[in-house]
């Protein structure tokens, strides 16, 4: 068995290059190079707050069966080096991306075709089975997506944020004469302003603090921009829309004052998607939600299908490509 590199996680502001062995590709499986890898905000939250979707040492995953340290790097894409046993649907050199949900295939939400809800759900890259951030990683046939040649490998490697966005969107109940509240301008949340704007969206509205989130927003399609320190976002939306709420809201902060917010900004009858993962328990006052009738709803990352729409997005100039920009990192050593 050989050696690669690999950055491991160890816990709270820890990590490390590290030489372990090299995966091994068993059936169904293909092994991939990666070419490029994202650091997404569970990264960054998992290195500045420990261990929270990482198993802890102890307490293994039910699926992976593993613990701190393990490889990170969710949001890749790369290239085939090697295919196991029964893979049909792809070979040796093909370009790809990876869906890193990892699933058990007998629940009832997986039986429903619902993996991403999977009762012992977790990601290759935060739960084990390694991660892009490695000179090699081994994952199941059916998660690895072949990007066609209009999608760099760059861009590959971005259609997991961008389909999150994408799931967000097409599960909601967003209509495209719709008037739409995004809270957050970060990575998720402008992810699901290109889903809005591929999907037609006619008043996309977003709520951020950061100038320079303010101008990304822009530029991918947002019509409006609410700075929520300087102007009140419920009254500004009404004024937008014409006295009346938004009919969805997005959030994509996960902080109770977004989340108040939203719930007051939406229309009787509108709707508040969650997408955030919260460090926090949340309160809702339920009563905005009774007395107007609104609903609340969760969603969990993304399926299959979300990726090859989001594939297909980039591939036909659906979604915005030029923003991309990169940073290489040559010659790490030890």
């Amino acid at each position: 068995m050989g050696k690669m590199r690999a950055v491991r996680y160890h816990g709270q502001r820890d990590l490390r290059l590290e030489e372990i062995d090299e995966p091994v590709c068993g059936p169904g499986r293909v092994k991939i190079a990666p070419k490029f890898v994202g650091i997404c905000g569970t990264d960054l939250h998992e290195y500045l707050g420990g261990n929270n979707l990482v198993p802890r040492p102890n307490h293994p995953h039910p699926i992976t069966k593993e613990t701190s340290p393990l490889t990170i790097g969710h949001e890749f894409s790369g290239i085939i080096e090697e295919v196991g046993e029964g893979v049909q649907r792809l070979k040796v050199g093909d370009r790809v991306c990876v869906r890193p949900t990892i699933y058990d295939n007998e629940c009832r939400a997986c039986q429903k075709g619902l993996n991403n809800c999977c009762d012992k759900n977790g990601f290759v890259g935060l739960s084990g089975w390694g991660g892009g951030a490695s000179d090699h990683c081994v994952v199941p046939e059916a998660s690895a997506h072949k990007l066609p040649p209009e999608v760099s490998y760059e861009l590959g490697a971005l259609v997991e944020p961008l389909s999150v966005g994408w799931h967000a969107v097409d599960i909601s109940p967003y209509e495209p004469l719709d008037t739409v509240l995004v809270l957050g301008g970060g990575p998720i949340g402008l992810a699901v302003v290109q889903a809005l704007k591929a999907k037609n969206a006619s008043k996309i509205i977003v709520s951020e603090i950061a100038p320079a989130r303010k101008e990304f927003a822009k530029k991918f399609g947002a019509h409006f921009i609410i700075d929520p320190i300087k102007e009140d976002v419920v009254e500004r939306v009404k004024e937008i829309n014409d006295g009346a709420g938004a009919d969805v809201a997005f959030d994509c902060a996960g902080v109770q004052i977004g989340l108040d917010t939203a719930l007051k900004a939406v229309r009787a009858r509108g709707t508040v998607v969650n997408i955030a993962v919260w460090e926090k328990r949340a309160t809702l006052n339920m009563n905005d939600l009774v007395f107007r009738e609104r609903k609340y709803i969760g969603v969990a990352t993304f399926l299959a299908s979300d990726f090859e729409s989001v594939i297909d997005a980039i591939a036909t100039g659906t979604y915005q490509a030029k923003w991309v920009d990169k940073n290489k990192c040559e010659h790490i050593g030890y």
